[in-house]
């Protein structure tokens, strides 16, 4: 990409690969236990052993990663993290559990192991059968209890956007793959439904979840992870579907993708490049993680011919941003922890920053975007 130091980009890509396969837990773990949940501090979020959604953020990045340059290191990485894991036992199922499985279907494509295929068959079929739903048959988004690998938090009647990208994608491969036309329209239903319920009118942005039983958006807030996951993840959606998607419901989800995307634009950090914890709170921090999933949406939007080139600046300048936000050795800085609903600017703002996994994996999408572009000459 024009602008961008090739060399730069190459060499701290490597860098951050290399940190997020041998992540550990922060430095000052201790004191940030103190705080607990309310400033996000759960102890699955750190380090990439754990089966949970930050490293299956991490794995989806190295599989990107590895698909675009071929590194049997990555395959094998991968393979191993799976049977480790199998080995040791799996938590409970949920919404946020299911990301891993994403990478998993794909990287059986490889290896066509039957351990790995049961498990995802077995999970898709829980999910269409077995995940509590709200009203209107919404995925309810049930996460792990903290601290309990084996129990859950129910979030009832509650639908979150994260689990566009940790769940609803997951299933429409499986659907893809097994030719399951049920799976494949239950994953339609959840894109519509949270489309419905979470996206603004007036912004094109996305609130951080719904609840039926008080039918409102908790605090009204445009989270920058939030609506990053969405960014990130609806145009890999759409790719899946390999040009058999109903041409009227593709125009509504690209349509929903670029009104996002318009009004992101206009609330990048003009400095650098990144974007606010709170979207629309230029007091809130300036967030690497959301920074860098938004980036990789809109790059690959770029690239499928789907937004013109004048989103190009806005591209090269997160990337920019995004690579200054790289310490030496690979560390991706400014991470949010993880981050339950919140009913004030407040919550969001006061959620702590630490090397995360996701942190890690969403900077290796950007960057391998970036990186794609590069080779096919468009910037």
């Amino acid at each position: 990409m024009k602008g961008i130091n090739q060399d730069q980009l190459e060499m701290k890509l490597e860098l951050v690969i290399q940190k997020l396969m041998n992540l550990g837990g922060p430095e000052d773990e201790k004191e940030l236990e103190a705080g607990g949940e309310k400033i996000g501090f759960f102890r699955r979020d750190f380090g990439i052993k754990e089966w949970d959604w930050p490293q299956g953020v991490g794995l989806y990045g190295l599989f990107k990663i590895m698909q675009i340059t071929g590194r049997e290191d990555y395959r094998d990485f991968l393979y191993h993290w799976f049977k480790d894991n199998l080995a040791e036992g799996l938590p409970s199922k949920n919404i946020n559990t299911t990301t891993p499985l994403l990478t998993l279907a794909a990287l059986n494509e490889f290896y066509k192991d039957p351990q790995f295929e049961e498990l995802c068959l077995k999970w898709a079929d829980w999910l269409m059968n077995c995940l509590p739903r709200t009203k209107e048959g919404g995925f309810q988004h049930v996460t792990s209890a903290n601290g309990d690998r084996q129990g859950v938090r129910l979030n009832e009647n509650e639908m979150w956007i994260d689990t566009l990208f940790m769940t609803v994608l997951f299933l429409n491969r499986m659907g893809q793959k097994y030719q399951r036309q049920d799976w494949i329209d239950e994953s339609i239903h959840q894109v519509l439904m949270h489309i419905k319920y979470l996206c603004d009118k007036q912004t094109g942005l996305f609130y951080h979840g719904w609840t039926f039983n008080e039918r409102n958006n908790f605090g009204g807030i445009f989270w920058c992870r939030g609506n990053s996951w969405f960014t990130l993840g609806i145009l890999d959606y759409v790719d899946m579907f390999e040009g058999t998607m109903n041409s009227g419901l593709k125009r509504f989800i690209v349509d929903t993708y670029k009104a996002q995307v318009e009004t992101l634009k206009t609330l990048q950090d003009p400095g650098t490049g990144l974007w606010h914890t709170v979207l629309t709170d230029p007091t809130s921090y300036l967030e690497t993680s959301g920074t860098a999933a938004i980036t990789a949406g809109i790059i690959k939007g770029i690239r499928a011919g789907i937004l013109d080139d004048s989103y190009l600046p806005c591209a090269v300048k997160a990337i920019q941003g995004i690579l200054d936000q790289i310490d030496t050795d690979g560390t991706v800085l400014g991470v949010s922890g993880g981050t339950g609903m919140g009913y004030n600017a407040e919550h969001y703002k006061n959620i702590l920053i630490a090397p995360m996994a996701y942190g890690q994996s969403l900077t290796i999408l950007a960057l391998a975007e970036a990186l794609a572009m590069e080779h096919h000459g468009r910037a």
